[in-house]
């Protein structure tokens, strides 16, 4: 190791790379812009206070709480288990991208409704325990107000109200997973639930290309450019498509576990974690998850130490040798147009597009139904489709333009608070939790740009979820050490 750097610093093109890379690192420090950005001011709990939200929800709390003296329930709920809410928002969180049987959408629904039980419970309870407050709190109520007013307005409003009010509690879950997080252990306990099932989930997803088990179709690939692949691993999202924007998510949870672990022990087993998930990726021959996934590590080594980023070319031709010929030419026909699956796409970009110009102050209401009671009517080429393929899109599909650009200043307070939190932490575990929480979401939308990433309603739970992990990891440094069951 010692004789390679030497040989690098022995380097002219070596030298001028890294007196570059430290001109532009000190111009990024002094820009008054990463400045405003890194420093954002009205952040703090009395901002929250002084919103409409909050007053309406402490009118509602003082009511509940004299209605739980009332009825002098403090003796029924002493010691019961419903007090727990980190157990009951952790039960669905960790196990929703697993249940695939019985309607398991409505299966995930009753799990958070217990969690919102649970919590309500605890904050009637106590009336001293405060609502924890997150800047991305607000700007998710809103989007939910939002969604359900594109509902209310649907063109086919009795189609649309089961999707729609299914998708505003799975929108409003952050607030009250965000607000079960009391302590250090509950935090780091979800975040290892979460990549031990995806974990599982990821070995199934293997099993099932290793013996053929599960639904294949047609549609999935274009048999006549890529003849090599004969099954796309959809494990239990049901799509392979969906089930590479899950490992989005869980490979980078999975990689700041492994950077965290402090012994030998837990790094081999995190190592093991995600191998297994970098393979089922591969499996799902998914273009865009690929895609995203080079996204999501480029991001990642950026905020683990921005001059590793030089070694992204060698690693990229590493890949070229050690990946099979299949998965090659399968990445390199991105954004290929002969290829039906890309051809399709871009079709139905179009159809959404002219449809939108009608559509889009309120949108045409969320579902399947009201999507094919409009689109049809401006469908290029004869094109059916139960979506627009691009997250995006659908948003304003299912709630006019006022919901996508909620969705968009929800993306940036995101962003915002976690880069701002990044910045100021000192904590090694903090940091690359953080790490991933970027990584991951970026990565995710890259892939949106491709699909309807919520047309799963348990991954779009899952990515709700995904949110209020990340603003619980910007405050873990000052979270107590704790219980699980505190």
């Amino acid at each position: 190791m010692e004789q390679v750097k030497h040989v690098l610093n022995g380097s002219l093109f070596w030298r001028a790379l890294m007196a570059l890379c430290l001109w532009f690192g000190d111009q990024w420090r002094s820009s008054g812009i990463v400045h405003w950005f890194l420093n954002p001011r009205g952040w703090g709990a009395s901002a929250s206070e002084s919103s409409l939200f909050f007053k309406v929800w402490s009118l509602i709390r003082s009511a509940l709480c004299r209605l739980y003296q009332l009825l002098r329930l403090d003796k029924l709920f002493t010691g019961s288990v419903f007090l727990h809410s980190w157990l009951w928002c952790a039960i669905p969180v960790a196990l929703a991208p697993a249940l695939c049987v019985f309607r398991p959408s409505l299966l995930v629904l009753g799990l958070a409704a217990i969690s919102y039980c649970s919590l309500l419970l605890v904050l009637v309870r106590d009336k001293n325990r405060p609502l924890t407050w997150s800047p991305i709190n607000r700007y998710i109520i809103l989007y939910a107000a939002v969604y359900l007013a594109g509902t209310l307005f649907s063109v086919n409003l009795k189609a649309s109200l089961e999707p729609g009010l299914l998708t505003v509690a799975f929108i409003l879950f952050p607030i009250a997973l965000y607000n079960s997080i009391t302590n250090r252990s509950q935090l780091d306990t979800l975040v290892v639930l979460v990549v031990v099932v995806g974990t599982l989930i990821s070995f199934y997803g293997i099993l099932q290309y290793i013996f053929g088990w599960g639904y294949q179709s047609a549609a999935w690939v274009d048999s006549d450019m890529f003849s090599g692949i004969s099954f796309r691993v959809p494990s239990t999202l049901e799509n392979p498509n969906m089930l590479g924007q899950y490992l989005l998510l869980t490979i980078p949870l999975g990689g700041a576990c492994l950077l965290s672990a402090k012994t030998w022990g837990k790094r081999v087993f995190y190592l093991c974690c995600c191998g297994i998930m970098c393979l089922c990726m591969i499996l799902t021959f998914s273009r865009g998850a690929w895609l995203a996934l080079l996204f999501a590590g480029v991001v990642f080594v950026l905020f683990l130490n921005p001059r590793l980023i030089l070694l992204a070319p060698f690693a990229l031709i590493a890949l070229y040798f050690v990946l099979p010929d299949t998965v090659i030419s399968r990445f390199t026909s991105i954004g290929d147009l002969t290829d039906n699956s890309t051809s399709y796409r871009v079709y139905i970009w179009m159809g959404v597009l002219a449809m939108l110009k009608d559509y889009w102050l309120c949108g045409i209401g969320p579902g399947d139904a009201a999507f094919n009671a409009v689109y049809p009517a401006y469908s290029y080429n004869g094109i059916v489709a139960p979506h627009s393929h691009n997250l995006f899109l659908q948003i304003v599909c299912d709630a006019g333009i006022a919901a996508l650009i909620v969705f968009v200043i929800l993306l940036f307070v995101y962003f915002r608070m976690m880069c701002s939190a990044f910045s100021r932490e000192k904590d090694w575990t903090s940091r690359m939790l953080q790490t991933a929480c970027i990584s991951g979401v970026c990565g995710f939308m890259v892939q949106a740009m491709t699909d309807y990433s919520f047309y799963n309603y348990r991954l779009m739970f899952f990515f709700w979820a995904f949110l209020a992990l990340g603003a619980a990891s910007t405050r873990r440094s000052q979270l107590p050490e704790g219980r699980l069951l505190a």
